[in-house]
């Protein structure tokens, strides 16, 4: 079972349950303890909780509603260098900072960044944005961690790390302006609990990048590439800060495109992951 939100034609807002390939939208009347869809995945046993919340009405089809990131209020963060891939691009983009790079590669402390407010993801199928000043633009596949208030995983979703090389690679100093625009992260569709994932180190990530109906860059990686584990991200994350309402972790990137590469307006940016599903977004 897997949960996320859908607006319906009506314009409703929905919690919904993805059962088998079925969807079951969540009538949250049913239990005065869960209102949203972030009450659902930080209950003890998600799964439990939702088939008790799965309402009469007739399940929905794809067609019927339109799938919206799975977020409620939690702030977005993301990790970087957590992949020797990362690390050698990052190095590469950047040769007067290339030391630090390596540093943080095998360090204790993770590199961490805030990426965005709930209200700024861009949801499934709607465009994520490359920046105006920016000449070199790279969308991140990245498996993103679901964490509850008391800094539990309790559940992944997929995340787009959308970033402005050049702009990064000029001085480190600019990462934010590289990394947090307007349109630069998308998450979704849905989120897979815990218990439901295949094991970590198995999980493939793959990206692919379509260009008026061809494949202008695809890559894959696995987990198991990982130099970081989730559980070590989450305790750095939530180490002297808290999130009330809970927060969503991109993990770091394994693919990196060519340096020859970057996106363009038109592009499609598929990326999949093993367990969790395909989040699509078209590039404006």
């Amino acid at each position: 079972m897997q949960f996320g939100q859908v607006r319906l034609p009506s314009g409703a807002v929905v919690v919904i349950a993805l059962d088998r390939g079925h969807i079951h939208p969540l009538d949250m009347n049913r239990d005065p303890h869960i209102r949203s869809l972030a009450d659902v995945l930080y209950h003890p046993e998600p799964v439990v909780i939702a088939r008790k919340l799965i309402a009469a009405e007739p399940q929905l089809t794809a067609t019927d509603c339109e799938f919206l990131a799975p977020l409620n209020h939690q702030e977005v963060w993301a990790a970087g260098v957590t992949y020797k891939r990362s690390k050698v691009a990052r190095e590469e983009e950047s040769q007067g900072a290339a030391q630090f790079y390596d540093k943080v590669y095998t360090a204790a402390r993770p590199e961490l960044f805030f990426k965005a407010t709930s209200q700024r993801v861009v949801h499934p199928g709607q465009p994520v944005r490359i920046r105006s000043d920016a000449t070199w633009s790279v969308p991140e596949p990245e498996l993103t961690l679901v964490i509850s208030p008391r800094g539990r995983i309790v559940g992944f979703t997929i995340g787009n790390d959308m970033s402005s090389r050049d702009i990064e690679g000029e001085n480190p100093l600019y990462l934010p302006q590289a990394k947090i625009y307007k349109g630069s992260c998308s998450i979704g569709p849905v989120i897979t609990p815990v218990a439901e994932m295949p094991p970590l180190p198995e999980v493939e990530i793959h990206l692919e990048v379509r260009r008026a109906q061809q494949v202008a860059f695809e890559g894959r990686t696995t987990l198991a590439q990982m130099a970081r584990t989730p559980q070590s991200l989450t305790e750095w994350l939530f180490k002297e800060n808290e999130f009330p309402q809970g927060a969503f972790l991109l993990t770091g990137t394994g693919i990196v495109p060519p340096d020859a590469f970057t996106l363009m307006p038109g592009d499609v940016v598929r990326i999949s992951i093993t367990g969790i599903g395909t989040l699509t977004n078209p590039v404006a």
